[in-house]
């Protein structure tokens, strides 16, 4: 069973709170090429009892990604994997499909930024994804308060690096004033909109506009509970919203029971709705 760490949201955060997100990127009723959905999980296991959503041969991985076009890899964060991992992997699943790669805990919680050169392992680790990397996902602890200097200089040095996709999940409130907020968008940083959200704004995609990353972690039971049709409802239309503007992920980490899974499939089938509709 994997380890699961604090989310750090403080009394009175709110789960499932995705009505009040202010949508500002306004594309809605415009239709948006497909490639800018990417619904999925974090990590490719598949529930027995959505087994049959998955037909056909093959690992879980292979089955996973004939039906949800993005994985979030989490273990990442736990231990590191050799570049022909990656690579087998990146063999199995359909030239559109993406991964996005959280950065370890050496990174984010036991240097707590302050020490860029740790990056050069994991970079060339995840290169062996080749094309079908798509965010690097730096999940910050919950006591790591914005300091513009450390976060500066960290992501300067990620940039000197890494040219790719960004996304940012810090938790705690000195993150989400304005001061942070530039700063995230000057280096091309998309902020998580995640749920439960340690802070109101923290349910709102944030950061760097060229991209946003619903990062969703179950509601009331965190990395437990599955949500219902009413929330699945209105992240259909957050996603089908902020594709006018760039692409979207949207990542169900509630994996504990096996929930995320039946979640992304049916927020898959919202979306396809959804586009159907507007054309």
């Amino acid at each position: 069973m994997r380890e699961v760490p604090s989310l750090g949201c403080r009394p009175g955060g709110r789960a499932g709170n995705i009505e009040g997100m202010q949508l500002e990127r306004d594309a809605a009723g415009i239709p948006v090429p497909l490639d800018r959905f990417r619904i999925g999980c974090a990590g490719w296991a598949i529930p027995g009892r959505w087994a049959e959503r998955f037909p056909g041969e093959g690992s879980h991985l292979e089955r996973y990604a004939r039906v949800l076009p993005a994985v979030e890899i989490d273990s990442s964060f736990y231990r590191p994997h050799r570049p022909a991992t990656y690579a087998r992997w990146a063999a199995s699943v359909p030239p559109d499909f993406r991964f996005a790669v959280k950065l370890p805990r050496a990174v984010t919680h036991e240097s707590r930024l302050a020490d860029p050169s740790l990056l050069a392992d994991f970079l060339a680790q995840v290169s062996g994804l080749g094309p079908k990397l798509g965010p690097l996902l730096g999940q910050l602890p919950p006591s790591l308060a914005f300091d513009p200097a450390r976060a500066g200089a960290f992501l300067g040095a990620l940039r000197q690096r890494f040219a790719g996709e960004m996304v940012w999940e810090p938790r705690h409130p000195s993150w989400f004033a304005p001061g942070a907020e530039r700063l995230l968008a000057e280096f091309r940083v998309a902020r998580v909109a995640a749920d439960p959200a340690c802070v109101p704004e923290a349910g709102r995609p944030g950061g760097w506009s060229g991209l946003a990353y619903y990062r969703l972690h179950g509601s009331p039971r965190v990395y437990y509970s599955g949500y219902d049709d009413a929330f699945l409802d209105r992240i259909a239309a957050a996603v089908v919203r902020d594709a006018g503007a760039g692409p979207v992920w949207c990542i169900f980490d509630n994996t504990a029971a096996g929930e995320a899974v039946g979640n992304a499939l049916a927020l898959l089938d919202r979306v396809a709705a959804r586009r159907r509709q507007t054309g």
